[in-house]
This record gives structure tokens, sequence and C-alpha cells, in this order.
């Protein structure tokens, strides 16, 4: 028998005795109630009609004569007559009718008050008589109601008692046949929650919790394969996400809500220069104390905050901060990025911090270029302004009337030269417009003589050598051959080359072109000066667009994409260019060509 039925049964049983005692404390509350309206119906009344009676022959004894009374007697008998209900009364009542006409005709015979005394006194006796009737069956029919009323109590009380019996019976009962398997169910869940899915129930009849018990174990051995399953799965996806970040370029570090480090990856690790065991598991806040670069990563975060102090920024979001590292000898910078970490409660419900994660990704590159971008503009700026000033003072000379015409020829020449000047950096600037644009370089390749190139070159260089008083030496040899080239763009090469050869070289010193045939059938050209020299880790800044010197000065007439374009120029052509030099010792530029 199942735990439903068994509970229906008894809770039947408890509810049929309820019945039973509700049925019979019904019918003696009725029988009560009917008896006690028949002894009002009855004897009550029978009683107050006595009273009447006696009120009656009290009016006759103050006015025996009144006409008051008598009428008010027979009213009275007869009321009395209709409610007849004791054995004796009926006669009683017949008495008091024959004593009252007989107390009538002494009456109206004119008889003398003080003789009517004794009749008077006779029906009184006969009021009393009829009113003791009534009383003495009222109190018998009392009587027999406590008695009656008295049994139904006992019966009623033994009713309760039986169901109280049973109730408490059925309670233990079904309490122990369902106690035994819930505790069993109780401490198999309790296991559960400590991660434990290997306690099993012990299953007897099949019954509810039977069933139950069978479920549970279902439940259990399903759990354990999960268990397993995700298990793997958790493992597999760590070791994927923990490649993932061990190969990662940015730094991760990785805070929970309370400020403690979870995760720091390599490359955070080495700009801390500490090992991953000494930051996981500690405070940061802790070890900010003692690293001035922690310090500085913690500051737009708010580390052992309580959760009701953490609050959403309001406004528009700040900039992420700059951080600048020194990485032997030279400033690395780093944009540090700060993402708060959000997860749900235990309800699922709402939303609460769970930690920050904070990024530091390498902008070196980009801060590079920004600040050769800014010193590229400020060269522009500069380059602009000085030749279109000189042009436009030489030409107010021009039109003032006592400028001579030596002068005026002076002039018109530096006017020239300043346009030359603008002409190659725009010519500069439209190259490296195109080149972006994707649109490519257009040559015009044929057999091409270098010392004409050298030549051409050299002539129009030939007043920046002069006014510097440099020493140039070109050497090249007898018979060196034709290359693959285009001519005017090869030349605008050598004139970038020997200008910043002259530029860089101190006055009176000597410069020097070469020219020499390599193994792999190409024609290499060398410009040497005798300038300050470039570090070698500069080498292959030089030939990025708008890089300065190495010392970081703005030189006049310089653009910082000469070198760029002239790389590209080459490599367009199949060639090659690249600088050899040291500080101190000058520098030389080579490029090569392939021969015809």
């Amino acid at each position: 028998m199942n735990i439903r039925t068994k509970i229906s049964l008894g809770f039947a049983v408890v509810l049929a005795l309820l019945l039973l005692l509700g049925g019979y404390a019904t019918t003696a509350l009725l029988r009560l109630d009917n008896t006690t309206r028949r002894i009002r119906q009855t004897n009550v009344y029978s009683v107050e009609v006595g009273q009447v009676l006696l009120s009656a022959i009290d009016q006759l004894e103050t006015a025996p004569a009144a006409p008051g009374g008598l009428p008010l007697l027979r009213q009275s008998l007869q009321r009395a007559a209709n409610n007849v209900t004791e054995p004796g009364e009926q006669a009683v009542i017949d008495s008091l009718a024959e004593a009252t006409d007989v107390y009538q005709q002494r009456v109206e015979s004119g008889l003398d008050p003080a003789a009517l005394a004794p009749y008077r006194s006779y029906l009184r006796g006969l009021a009393h008589r009829l009113v003791d009737l009534n009383v003495d069956a009222l109190e018998r029919k009392s009587q027999v109601a406590d008695r009656h009323a008295a049994e139904s109590f006992r019966l009623m009380l033994a009713l309760a008692a039986l169901a109280v019996v049973i109730t408490l019976g059925l309670i233990i009962g079904v309490a122990e046949a369902a106690a035994v398997p819930i505790e069993e169910l109780t401490r198999a869940l309790e296991h559960a929650t400590k991660n434990n899915f290997e306690s099993t129930i012990p299953v007897g009849e099949y019954s509810e919790l039977g069933r139950a018990g069978r479920a549970f174990n279902r439940l259990m051995l399903e759990l354990q394969k999960f268990r397993r399953t995700a298990l793997t799965e958790i493992i597999t996806e760590r070791t994927r996400l923990e490649g993932v970040v061990t190969s990662l370029d940015e730094g991760l570090l990785l805070l929970d809500e309370h400020g403690v480090i979870l995760l720091a990856n390599p490359a955070v690790c080495r700009l801390l220069n500490r090992a991953d065991t000494e930051l996981v598991g500690r405070p940061a806040a802790e070890l900010a104390r003692h690293h001035e670069l922690l310090a500085q990563l913690l500051k737009p975060v708010a580390v052992g905050a309580d959760d009701a102090d953490v609050a959403p920024a309001e406004g528009e979001p700040e900039a992420a901060p700059l951080i600048t590292v020194r990485i032997s000898g030279y400033d690395t910078y780093y944009r540090l990025s700060v993402h708060d970490l959000r997860t749900f409660d235990e309800s699922g419900q709402h939303v609460r911090p769970a930690g920050q994660l904070l990024a530091l990704r390498n902008v070196s590159e980009f801060k590079k270029l920004d600040q050769l971008k800014s010193n590229f503009l400020a060269t522009v700026s500069h380059e602009l302004k000085t030749p279109l000033a000189s042009i436009g003072l030489s030409l107010k000379l021009l039109q003032h009337e006592r400028t001579d015409a030596e002068e005026r020829q002076r002039l018109a020449q530096g006017i020239g030269q300043e346009t030359q000047r603008l002409q190659r950096m725009v010519g500069e600037l439209l190259t490296v417009a195109r080149l972006d644009a994707g649109a490519g370089i257009q040559l015009s390749l044929r057999p091409t003589s270098l010392s004409a190139v050298v030549q051409r070159a050299v002539d129009t260089v030939r007043p920046q050598l002069d006014d510097k008083r440099l020493q140039l030496q070109v050497e090249l040899p007898a018979n060196l051959p034709p290359v693959r080239a285009d001519e005017e763009k090869t030349t605008w090469v050598l004139i970038n080359l020997l200008s910043n050869a002259i530029r860089y070289s101190p006055n009176e010193a000597p410069l020097h072109i070469r020219a020499q045939l390599t193994p792999d059938a190409r024609v290499q050209l060398s410009v040497q000066d005798q300038g300050p020299g470039i570090a070698p880790e500069h080498h292959e800044r030089i030939f990025q667009r708008f890089h300065q010197s190495p010392e970081g000065q703005v030189r006049r007439g310089s653009t910082g994409l000469g070198l760029s374009i002239s790389r590209e120029f080459l490599s367009a052509q199949g060639g090659r260019l690249w600088v050899e030099s040291y500080p101190g010792t000058g520098s030389t530029f080579h490029f090569t060509l392939p021969m015809v």
C-alpha cells in the first residue's frame, strides 16, 4: 500500500468519526431544543396563566364588586383550559370554573363583602394548585432533559476521544512510514551538496518514496556522468584559454571583487619583473605599495571597494590612461584599459561586481608615429613658411624702385631657389599621397647610364656643395655597365641622398660617390659622408615616413619623407636601399639596381 492510500484511508476514518460525532451532536441539540420548546409552550405558559389567575383573585379581594375582576378571571380560566398538558390539571380548571360561578352568584345576591372572603380563599387555593402542578411537571421534565444532555455529552466525549486516538495513531504511523525514507533522501542530498554524487538511497516497497528514491539514484548516476563530462570540457577550455592568454602580447591582470590577483599572463609578469607565483593569490593593493608600476596600473581601479561603493561613472567615459615603461633605455608606451566584470547572484536575478580585468596594449609604434606626424607637421609648417616669407620679402624688394639691377637679379635667383624647394616638398607629399591611395609608382624602365645619373645629380646639388665648401669625390669605374632603371626617379633618389649628406656634413668635409659591381649582377652606388653617424638601432627607422634625425632634431629642408620615398622608388625598380653607419664615423648609403 502506497503512502497516498494510507494517508487517504486515515483521513477517511477521521472524517467518518467527525461526521458521526457531528451528526450525533446535532441530533442531541435538536432533541434538547425540542424538549425546551415543549416545556416553554406547555408548563411555562400554564404557570404564567396561573399567575394571571392569582392577580385576578387579588383584584376581587380589593374590590369585590368591581366589574373588571371576574371577566379577567374567566378569561384566564379559558386560556388555562386551552393549554391542559398535565394529569389532574383539567379537574382543577373545572373546579375553578364552578367556584367562579358560585362567587359571581354571591356577589349578584348582594352578599356582604366580608362573607365573600372564604370564596376568594378557595379560588386562590385552586389557582395555587394549578401553578404547583405545572411547576412540578417543569422540574420533572427539566431533570429528564438534563439526564439526556449528560448522556449525549458522555457519548460525544467518547467519540471525540476515539477520534483523537485514531488520529494520533495515523500521525505516528504515517510519519514513521514517511520520515525514514525522507531522512535518507535528506542525507543523500546533503552529500550531493558537498559534490559527493556517490551516495544513493536504499529503496524497498514500490511506494511514492520508493519511486522517488529510484529517481534520485538515477539522478546521481546522471550527475556523475555530467560531472565527468563537464570537468573534461572545462579542463579543455581552460587549457585553450591559458594558451591564448599566455600567447597574447597584451599584458593581462585579472582581479576579483576584493582586489586579489587571480591571473597574470607572461606579458604583464615581464613588465612587472615578477613571477606569476609572486602575484597570483595576493592582494594587488598590498603589492602596489612596493611596486611603482603596479601602483600606477591600479590608479583607475577601485581595489578593495565595497559593492555598494562601485558605481558606474556618469557622463563621458574617461580616456584610457597611457603608461610609460622604460625598457632597455627606451620608453615603451602601453594603453591601459580597465574592464569591469559582472556576474549574477545566487538568485540569478541581480547583477553584482565580479572583479576587474586590466589590459595593457603596447602602443609604442602608434605613439612614435604620432610623434613623427607632429614633427612632420611642424617641419612642413616651418619649411612652407620660410620660403614663402623669403619669396614675399624678395617680391617687395623687387617692387621697390631703389633696388638696382644686380640686386634684382640676386633676388630673382633666390625666389627661384625657394620655389624649387617648395616644388620638391609638394612633389614628395604628392608622391606619398599617391602611394597611400594605392596608385602605385609609374616607372619608365630602360637601359640607363649611372654616370649620366650621377652627373645630373651633382650638377643639381652643386650650389649646396659650394655653399658648404665640401670636397666631392666621384669614383666610378670606366667600364660601368648600364642598369635597367627609371632615369628620372633614380636621379631623384641620388639627389636626395646627396642633399642629406650635404645637410649633415660639416663644412669643408670630404664627400664620396662610388660605384661597383656585385656578384649577383647588380650595380651598387654608394654615397659616403663625414656626418655624425647613425646608431645601428636607427638604421631601419630612418626609412620610415616622417622620421627625422636619430637625435630628434628638425633639420632645415627635411620633411622626413625623402628616404622612405627613395626606398619605394628603388624597390619598384627591383633594387635595394640601405645604410651603413656608426655614431662618430659618418654614414654610407648604398643602393643597387639590376644590370641590363
